[in-house]
């Protein structure tokens, strides 16, 4: 989408501004489908910095995560989010997800071409 939804910006602001990581979502991006729960920004990239600081090589990524130290709170975005922050997500291939255990997923809200409330999943039959 050249315009993200606004619909879908609303529901991104909503979980922005409750601080709330329990809608799940799906979403259709360019060459993949995501489905999960999104997080606020804060809490994603806290989440984030956490795995990446318990890495002996990758820790020291983990301050690209973290906020300003003289930071009162997260930073306001002028205009809105503009990224949806997915925690418990998978990428759907096939009949499967990846990973299955879920992971952390950035999609630029501009990158969404469809979209659905809640988390798709594969049941046996």
């Amino acid at each position: 989408m050249s315009h993200p939804d606004e619909l879908l910006v609303g529901i991104a602001e909503m979980v922005e501004s409750q601080h709330s990581s329990r809608m799940s979502l799906t979403v259709v991006v360019p060459g993949a489908v995501i489905t999960g729960r999104l997080a606020p920004e804060s809490l994603w990239k806290e989440r984030v910095a956490e795995v990446l600081r318990d890495s002996e090589h990758l820790g020291r990524f983990a301050a690209a995560f973290a906020p300003p130290e003289d930071s009162g709170g997260p930073p306001q975005r002028p205009g809105g989010p503009t990224h949806l922050h997915f925690h418990v997500a998978r990428i759907l291939q096939g009949s499967f997800g990846i990973p299955d255990s879920g992971g952390m997923y950035r999609v630029a809200l501009e990158d969404v071409s469809a979209w659905t409330i809640g988390d798709i999943g594969y049941a046996d039959q």
